[in-house]
C-alpha cells in the first residue's frame, strides 16, 4: 500500500418514505445514480429505509396486550415488508450494475424460508455486477423494536471483499455490544458500515470510538423523518400525537481511522455526504494499535463465535 489509492464513498441521508415501500426503492435507484455520477464507488443506505423506521408506534401493544386497531397497523407493516432476494432487490441489483457501485441499503426483510410472519432489520449488499452479495440480520432489536423484528443468528455477519478493502458493520444498537464489534473486527473490516435510527448527537461518540478501537472507516447513515411523513389514515396515529414534530434529526456521517471526521453530521435535512477515503491511511493508522494484532492479547482473551445458520426445524 505504498501508492496512493483512495476511494469515494456516499452515505445517503434520504428522507423517510414510511409504509412506501416502491417509493423507498425508487429513491434508493435515483440516488444510487447521482452518488455514481459525483464518483462514488460505495453507496449506503440507513436501517431500515425500505420497508421503514417506525418512530412512535407501539402497534397497539402494551404488556399482556394486543389492540385490533394495532395488528391492522402491524399488517400494513408486515406488507411493505420485502424478501430476499425478490422483485426490491432486483431493482436496486439493477441499479448498482448501471451505476457501477456497491450499494448498501437497510431493508425491513420478511422471512421467505421458514413462516413467512417474521420480519428482520436486515443490511443488504449488491455488488456493481447488480449480483446479491450478502445480507446481515439484526442480531438484537432494541427495546420496542422487538414488538415487531425477531433475532438475527451468527450466520449473517457478513462482510464482503472489494477492489477497496473488506466491508462490513453492525446495525445501529448492535454496535453497543462489545464481542459484535470484535467479531467484525476479526473479519478484517476497512470500511465499517454503521446504519441506524439512533438520530441523537452522542451518536457521533460511537462512531468515532468505533473508527479509532477498530483502526477503520466508519460510515454512520440516518434517515431524516418527521411526522407527517406518516400516511394520514394510519389506524394508530394517536401513538404518535405526542412525539415532537421531528422524528429523526439524522446526523450521518464518516469517520477516518484516526478518528478525525471527513464528513458531516448532516443535521435537520435529506442529503448525501461524500467522502475520499485515503486507504493508505489504515496500516498508517494500526502502528500504535492494532485491535486484532498487537493489542489483542489471545494468551489472555479468546472469542468463539457461532456462525451457523440457526434453523427451527431440522
Amino acid at each position: 500500500m505504498t501508492e496512493a489509492r483512495s476511494v469515494r464513498v456516499a452515505v445517503v441521508q434520504a428522507a423517510s418514505a414510511l409504509f412506501q415501500r416502491d417509493v423507498a426503492v425508487d429513491t434508493v435507484c435515483g440516488t444510487t445514480a447521482d452518488a455514481a455520477a459525483e464518483g462514488a464507488r460505495l453507496v449506503l443506505f440507513p436501517e431500515a429505509y425500505v420497508g421503514g423506521y417506525p418512530w412512535g408506534l407501539a402497534f397497539g401493544t402494551s404488556v399482556g396486550r394486543r389492540a385490533d386497531a394495532g395488528r391492522r397497523v402491524w399488517a400494513r407493516y408486515w406488507s411493505e415488508a420485502i424478501t430476499v432476494p425478490g422483485p426490491e432487490t432486483k431493482r436496486m441489483a439493477a441499479a448498482a450494475k448501471k451505476a457501477g457501485v456497491h450499494l448498501c441499503v437497510g431493508v425491513v426483510e420478511r422471512d421467505s424460508a421458514f413462516s413467512g410472519g417474521t420480519l428482520f432489520c436486515t443490511l443488504i449488499y449488491i455488488g456493481p455486477d447488480g449480483t446479491l452479495l450478502g445480507k446481515h440480520r439484526k442480531l438484537k432489536p432494541t427495546a420496542a423494536e422487538r414488538f415487531i423484528w425477531g433475532e438475527g443468528d451468527g450466520s449473517t455477519l457478513t462482510t464482503i471483499e472489494t477492489d477497496h478493502g473488506t466491508v462490513g458493520g453492525l446495525i445501529c444498537w448492535e454496535n453497543y455490544m462489545p464481542l459484535a464489534r470484535m467479531a467484525m473486527y476479526g473479519k478484517g473490516v476497512d470500511i465499517y458500515l454503521a446504519p441506524t435510527a439512533d438520530g441523537r448527537p452522542r451518536w457521533q461518540a460511537t462512531l468515532q470510538h468505533i473508527a479509532l478501537e477498530g483502526r477503520c472507516f466508519v460510515l454512520g447513515c440516518n434517515q431524516y423523518a418527521h411526522r407527517d411523513m406518516y400516511p394520514a389514515n394510519i389506524e394508530t396515529r394517536d401513538e404518535i400525537e405526542t412525539w415532537p414534530e421531528v422524528l429523526s434529526r439524522g446526523g450521518s456521517a464518516i469517520y477516518g481511522p484516526l478518528g478525525e471526521a471527513l464528513a458531516g453530521p448532516l443535521w435537520d435535512d435529506a442529503g448525501v455526504l461524500y467522502a475520499d477515503l485515503d486507504l493508505t491511511a489504515l496500516p498508517r493508522s494500526r502502528f500504535d494499535f492494532d485491535v486484532t494484532g498487537h493489542y489483542a492479547r489471545p494468551d489472555v482473551f479468546t472469542l468463539n463465535v457461532n456462525e451457523a445458520p440457526q434453523r427451527p426445524v431440522t
